[in-house]
């Protein structure tokens, strides 16, 4: 089968590598129960003066409600539910809104947590932290024009996620240990020496850190055009130490003075837009406000579930990009899509079979 690689001046990848793996280790379980609360009786009223019929109707009313306990206590739920401790709240799916992210909820009962219990669903920033973003109008009105080849290409502005595109974590409460993604260390070789990088992940800032030193050396950290984590997504204190949706507005990047000044014609005007900019992160969701900015590939979630050769193609789709005048426009017609056929191109002088 021909191969399917692009190449532009720059590093080429190899497929000669072994994903590398960091053994994470056993953690215990712990239990959050909510403190008892104590029944407090309701002080009794006086009884009013009461005639004949009304006595009669008190009775009958109190003879029904008590057979009513004795006859359907046992196979009503919703009155056990009231009469007894509610330790299991069940899924409420009015929460969920049409874009999957769970609404706020306070938290009620016992809750145990073990290592292999599922984390809690994320759920919608508040307006403190911004909300849930939506693109403009004027980004939707660009990105709807018919996209345009240059005749040379350009170096472009590529902003990365960490945690699901380059790299797995088996256990999340042990962030610093890793198993990378295939290629991950030449993808990032051949997007510094070809592109402007930026590092965005939500994860804090230590974190991130402490995982970019994994996968850069010290002179390609310096070569990043920045390098954000969680504390540059202007969320409230409240939402910084939750599980919440986090988005990448790349406006916020976009505007961002040492961001600005990265262009290359940036003492002509010039900066970064939809025009000459992509996210490459597994979440669409993260990539809200400006949808045909990003370049969703699949999530990495261990070296099992892995598709062949993802971040090879994605290093193709990405020199595509650079041939395009307007990288917004050309998402939204030929979106980047996982090719099951693709085969890597060997290194020169690597002989195949």
């Amino acid at each position: 089968m021909r191969p399917q690689s692009i190449q532009i001046p720059g590093l080429t990848l190899l497929n000669n590598l072994a994903p590398h793996a960091i053994a994470a280790t056993s953690e215990g379980g712990f239990i959050s129960a909510a403190a008892p609360q104590s029944k407090v009786a309701a002080p009794a009223m006086p009884r009013r003066k009461e005639n004949k019929k009304t006595k009669a109707r008190r009775a009958l009313a109190e003879a029904q409600a008590v057979a009513g306990r004795n006859g359907h206590a046992h196979n009503n739920p919703a009155r056990q539910e009231l009469t007894g401790p509610r330790l299991y709240r069940p899924p409420n799916t009015s929460n969920v809104s049409n874009n999957g992210i769970t609404a706020r909820a306070t938290p009620s009962g016992p809750r145990i947590l073990t290592r292999d219990s599922p984390r809690d669903e994320r759920v919608a920033p508040s307006e403190a932290s911004g909300g849930i973003p939506d693109p403009s109008p004027l980004y939707m009105a660009q990105s709807s024009t018919l996209p345009c080849s240059l005749r040379q290409p350009r170096r472009i502005f590529v902003i990365i996620d960490l945690n699901g595109t380059l790299l797995y974590r088996p256990n999340k409460r042990q962030p610093f240990n890793f198993i990378q993604r295939p290629h991950a260390r030449q993808f990032l070789d051949y997007c510094i020496d070809t592109f402007h990088v930026a590092i965005w992940s939500s994860a804090r800032a230590e974190n991130v850190d402490k995982m970019v030193s994994q996968l850069l050396s010290p002179q390609q950290r310096a070569r990043c055009v920045v390098i954000w984590a969680r504390d540059k997504f202007n969320l409230s204190p409240a939402d910084y130490s939750a599980r919440v949706q986090c988005y990448k507005r790349l406006t916020s990047i976009w505007n961002d003075p040492s961001v600005m000044a990265s262009h290359p014609a940036a003492a002509h005007g010039q900066r970064w837009d939809q025009t000459n900019t992509v996210l490459v992160d597994d979440s669409a969701e993260k990539g809200r406000s400006e949808p045909y900015n990003i370049l969703q590939l699949p999530e990495f979630e261990g070296p099992k579930a892995e598709p062949p050769d993802v971040l090879p193609q994605v290093h193709d789709y990405l020199n595509l990009l650079c041939h395009q005048a307007n990288i917004s426009s050309y998402i939204r017609h030929h979106p980047f899509k996982i090719n099951a056929n693709y085969r890597l191109t060997p290194p020169p002088g690597v002989h195949t079979r």
